[in-house]
């Protein structure tokens, strides 16, 4: 590598979630929304690509806007273009599916999912059409949400749909709150509800036609409705890879910050649940539950990818105590010889092929854990409520990038580190009046302790450490009267 790869691994100001990663020729493309930095609603940006070779992960480059939401010809409605993914159909070409929205998901619901063309993975796309009946109509069928295309062996699949609370058609009808909800949402009649027999909940593929336009056949639900997935159930962020002759349905399920999978030996039915890859908040991994989750959790969306004989799942995490400022993550992880991904651990080392060199100095953003011990799950808000969080500041001279608002009790993880020689650790830091114990595990004596006296100025405040060589996590947690900010950590 070039040089060492973090999480999140795109530049620091960059927001890219529901990532979508796909190899085409020599180089690992990833396509997703694009939130702003302190966004106020879901994907306000363009869609914009980033790409790194498949031997250097490391090397990621901005290919640039390849698609704008005002290229869409139901803008004038719904300015914004949620998840995308993108597949080379078979004459080709590149094509992209999305959906548009209103603010705060509003009205991102009900289709059509729409489709832009483009010769190369990373080109300026064109506004083709939307996904449609042999008659021209729209096809809308169940909820058209997140789309991710599939191109297996020269059949095209398309994949979508989010689920509503999991209610019975039964059960809607007999309710008008539940009901008038559901047909706003799903801008669907309350005929139209009833009348879908096997409900307008839950995940759905429809083949497509060398045109990439045209469906053959009626849609269907690749997973019947009410099937007991010991409650992690989907919810949205459909994606399909094919794994060793199976197929690998992942998605967000209904706890919505982990990214669950399912697996069958059929594209189309008969999926099976195997487990959780990944949580956002490292919720069912090591006794982690939702009540001492490890960051504040919301939405996920993402899928999984062998590069260079390596597996890896693609994730985001949370910024600014919302949904509405995610960035895109990646992990290692291993398909068994029996099929199963075990879950998997946030590090700050995703991508990097193995610990970060314990040497240096490294922007504190890089957390793979923040957390006060009461972290909230995202809403679709901005929290207003005091909670350690990524966040940012312009000032004269720039940006400045860190985690703010740390208070009494703050647990600040970074997983992993390979340290050798190492004798001194120093912290870049502003308010306070506290103390940072330092340590290499969460239950270990602690390798030392920073002071942190109140100041209106970043100050490097440091201190003598002796570890053994080796590889360690490093926690800090703070103890104070006055909440601190941490810029920046470094090892000498």
């Amino acid at each position: 590598m070039k040089k060492q790869a973090f999480n999140p691994f795109l530049p620091a100001d960059v927001y890219i979630p529901d990532g979508e990663p796909h190899i085409f020729g020599d180089r690992v493309y990833l396509y997703g929304s694009h939130d702003f930095e302190g966004g106020w609603t879901f994907c306000m940006g363009d869609y914009t690509v980033y790409s790194a070779p498949v031997d250097d992960l490391s090397d990621w480059r901005c290919e640039g806007v390849i698609y704008r939401a005002e290229q869409d010809p139901d803008y004038q409605n719904r300015k914004y273009m949620y998840a995308p993914d993108a597949v080379q159909g078979n004459d080709g070409r590149y094509y992209l599916y999305y959906c548009m929205s209103g603010e705060f998901g509003y009205g991102g619901y009900y289709g059509p999912i729409c489709v832009a063309v483009c010769d190369e993975p990373a080109g300026k796309y064109e506004y083709l059409g939307y996904v449609r009946y042999p008659d021209g109509t729209p096809m809308k069928k169940y909820a058209c949400f997140d789309p991710c295309a599939f191109n297996d062996d020269g059949r095209i699949f398309i994949y979508y749909g989010t689920q509503y609370q999991g209610e019975e058609n039964d059960v809607l009808a007999a309710d008008d709150a539940k009901m008038a909800d559901v047909m706003k949402r799903y801008d669907k009649s309350r005929d139209e509800i009833l009348a879908t027999a096997d409900n307008v909940n839950g995940p759905a593929v429809v083949e497509l036609e060398d045109d990439m336009l045209t469906v053959k056949g009626e849609p269907r639900h690749i997973i019947p409705y009410g099937v007991d997935f010991g409650g992690h159930e989907f919810f949205e962020a459909s994606s399909m890879r094919r794994v060793n002759e199976k197929y690998y349905f992942v998605y967000s399920s209904q706890k919505n910050h982990e990214l669950c999978y399912a697996v069958s030996d059929y594209p189309d039915r008969d999926f099976e649940f195997r487990g959780t890859i990944v949580s956002n908040g490292d919720v069912g991994i090591n006794g982690i539950t939702d009540e001492n989750r490890m960051n504040m959790t919301g939405t996920t969306h993402g899928s999984i990818i062998e590069i260079n004989g390596q597996w890896y799942v693609f994730y985001h995490r949370l910024t600014h105590k919302s949904d509405y400022s995610r960035q895109a993550c990646a992990e290692r992880i291993t398909i068994a010889p029996d099929g199963t991904i075990k879950q998997v651990e946030m590090t700050s080392c995703g991508l990097n092929g193995g610990a970060l060199i314990g040497r240096g100095a490294y922007p504190a953003i890089i957390a793979s854990s923040i957390t006060n011990g009461n972290m909230p799950h995202g809403s679709n808000k901005i929290f207003e409520d005091s909670f350690p969080n990524v966040t940012h500041r312009n000032t004269e001279n720039g940006t400045e990038r860190f985690i703010g608002e740390i208070g009494d009790g703050t647990l600040i993880a970074y997983k992993y580190f390979s340290f050798s020689g190492l004798s001194r650790i120093t912290l870049t830091v502003k308010g306070g009046a506290g103390s940072f114990v330092v340590s290499t595990s969460l239950d270990g004596e602690p390798v030392c302790t920073i002071e942190v006296p109140a100041c209106d100025e970043w100050n490097g405040l440091s201190a003598e450490v002796r570890i053994r060589d080796g590889i360690y996590p490093v926690y800090l947690r703070y103890t104070g009267s006055g909440q601190a900010e941490l810029k920046e950590i470094a090892f000498d």
